[in-house]
C-alpha cells in the first residue's frame, strides 16, 4: 500500500525546489518521515498469557500522521463517553464562504479560533433563548481544514445534545425530534458575529489582509459576504446515544487524508480516491503531481499546539463532571449507557494492547524502549 510517507520520502525535495514552508510544516514532515523507522527507536511488547515476545519500531504520535491516529482516538473516546446522556444529539456544521480562504491563510491561528467563537456563542446564545430552547446545551466542535479533494476549506463540525440544562439547574429541556432552532436563523447569526468580529480585528491592524500574492479589497470584501446567504445546515440526528461514539471516532481524529485512499505514486503522479460532495456522494478519482500533494497536504498543518476539539456548555471543562451528574439525576441512565459507562474502566488500561498472534489467547502489552534498533535485523 502506497502511504503519504511513501510520497513525502521520494518527492519532498522536488516540493522544497518549488515551495517554502513554515517551522511547524517541516517539523510535520519530519515527524512523518521518522514514524515507525529506526529514528524512532523501537519497543518489546509481551503477552501477558504465554510470554511470547515482539519487537515494533516506535511511532511518531504527530496529529497529522496517517498511522498514529488510531490509539489517539480510542484514549479520546474512552474519556468522552463518560459525558453521554440518553438524550438525541445533532450535528450542526458551520463553513464559510470560499472568498475568505485568502485571509484564513493568512491568518489560520486568528482565523481558526474565530470560526470557535463565532459558532459556540451562535449555538449558545440561541439556545438560551426561550424562543427556541431556553437551556444551557452542551456541545463538541471539531475543526476540519480539508475538502475530500486535499483542497482549502475550514470548517466546523458540532455534535450537539437535543437539548440542555434550565437555568436554575433543576430541570432537562428535551428539544423536538427536528433541530431547535431554524437554520436560516442559525446561519445569520453566525455570518452577524463572524464579520463583526473580522471586521473588528481588520480596523484594529490584528490581521493580515494582503500578501505579494494575495491582494485583497477588504471592504469590498465585506460587503459582498453580508450578503451572501452563509452554508450552516443540520444533519439527521444520530438514531441513539451510541451512534454518537461512532460518530466521533470517524470524525474527532480526521486528518486530510488517509493511507487507505491513497492508489498509486507513478512517475511524479500521485492518485487516490475522493468522495464528491456536490455529485450525491459518488466515488470518484483524482491524479495530483506530487509536489500538488505534499503542497496540499501541508496546507492542512494546524498551528503548534493549537486545540481542534472543544467543548461548550454543560460540557466544558470548568463545569463538565458536576453538569454532567445533574443531567444523569434528572435524566437517568438506559441499560445501553450504562452497561457503557460500565466497561469503560476496564476498556482505558487495553488501549496499548492487542492479541497475542501466538496462544490467540493473552494480551500483548508493553514492556520495555528500545534505544539500539539494530536489534531488529
Amino acid at each position: 500500500m502506497i502511504e503519504v510517507q511513501d510520497v513525502l520520502r521520494r518527492y519532498f525535495a522536488d516540493f522544497l525546489d518549488v515551495y517554502s514552508i513554515s517551522f511547524e510544516q517541516f517539523k510535520v514532515v519530519n515527524s512523518l518521515l521518522a514514524c515507525r523507522t529506526a529514528s524512532l527507536g523501537a519497543h518489546v511488547d509481551i503477552c501477558d498469557n504465554c510470554s511470547h515476545s515482539h519487537i515494533s519500531y516506535n511511532s511518531c504520535r504527530n496529529r497529522h500522521c496517517p498511522k498514529c491516529q488510531h490509539s489517539s482516538i480510542q484514549k479520546w473516546l474512552f474519556k468522552q463517553q463518560d459525558a453521554l446522556l440518553d438524550v438525541q444529539y445533532f450535528h450542526v456544521v458551520f463553513t464559510i464562504p470560499e472568498s475568505l480562504n485568502g485571509i484564513a491563510l493568512l491568518n489560520r491561528k486568528f482565523f481558526y479560533d474565530l470560526l470557535f467563537k463565532s459558532a459556540s456563542e451562535t449555538l449558545l446564545e440561541l439556545a438560551s433563548d426561550s424562543k427556541y430552547l431556553g437551556a444551557d446545551i452542551g456541545f463538541s466542535s471539531i475543526l476540519h481544514t480539508w475538502g475530500q479533494n486535499l483542497s482549502f476549506h475550514p470548517h466546523l463540525h458540532c455534535v450537539v445534545s437535543g437539548g440542555g440544562l434550565d437555568f436554575s439547574n433543576t430541570r432537562f429541556v428535551k428539544s423536538k425530534d427536528n433541530f431547535f432552532i431554524p437554520i436560516k436563523v442559525l446561519s445569520r447569526k453566525f455570518r452577524g458575529k463572524f464579520l463583526f468580529y473580522l471586521k473588528k480585528a481588520f480596523y484594529n491592524n490584528d490581521i493580515v489582509i494582503s500578501s505579494s500574492s494575495n491582494n485583497i479589497d477588504f471592504p469590498s470584501l465585506l460587503d459582498s459576504l453580508y450578503s451572501t446567504e452563509w452554508v450552516v445546515f443540520c444533519k439527521p440526528s444520530f438514531e441513539h446515544v451510541g451512534a454518537v461514539l461512532k460518530y466521533l471516532s470517524s470524525y474527532t481524529h480526521r486528518i486530510a487524508i488517509s493511507n487507505s485512499r491513497i492508489i498509486s505514486m507513478d512517475d511524479g503522479i500521485v492518485t487516490f480516491k475522493f468522495k464528491d460532495y456536490k455529485d450525491n456522494n459518488r466515488q470518484k478519482v483524482m491524479s495530483l503531481s506530487a509536489v500538488e500533494f505534499i503542497r496540499r497536504f501541508l496546507l492542512h498543518v494546524l498551528p503548534n499546539r493549537f486545540v481542534k476539539i472543544r467543548h461548550y456548555g454543560f460540557l466544558a471543562n470548568r463545569n463538565r463532571k458536576k453538569k454532567i451528574m445533574i443531567c444523569r439525576r434528572i435524566l437517568g441512565l438506559s441499560k445501553f449507557l450504562y452497561n457503557l459507562l460500565s466497561g469503560s474502566s476496564d476498556n482505558g488500561g487495553s488501549i496499548r494492547s492487542y492479541v497475542c498472534p501466538s496462544c490467540n489467547n493473552g494480551r500483548m502489552r508493553y514492556s520495555q524502549f528500545i534505544s539500539n534498533v539494530r536489534l531488529l535485523c
